[in-house]
């Protein structure tokens, strides 16, 4: 069976776009594993701001001068 040039080239085209789909879609999934090095970098970053916030919280309850704001001032 002869098939005519506009089916051969649509037949072209809708493989030229299948490819150029594929193609984004593995650019996509190439972000991937750099997208959840990211998060990973920023859950540890606010996970090391929290605990140090933590930690001058306690020591704020601990010390009489840093509760009445003697601390600071002494200080500037």
């Amino acid at each position: 069976m002869k098939t005519s040039t506009s089916e051969w080239e649509r037949g072209i085209q809708s493989r030229a776009r299948n490819q150029l789909e594929d193609l984004e879609f593995a650019d996509c999934l190439s972000l991937l594993p750099y997208t959840h090095e990211q998060m990973q970098m920023k859950t540890t970053n606010v996970a090391v701001v929290c605990i140090s916030r933590f930690q001058y919280i306690q020591k704020e309850k601990q010390d009489p001068q840093i509760q009445h704001g003697e601390y600071q001032s002494n200080h500037i």
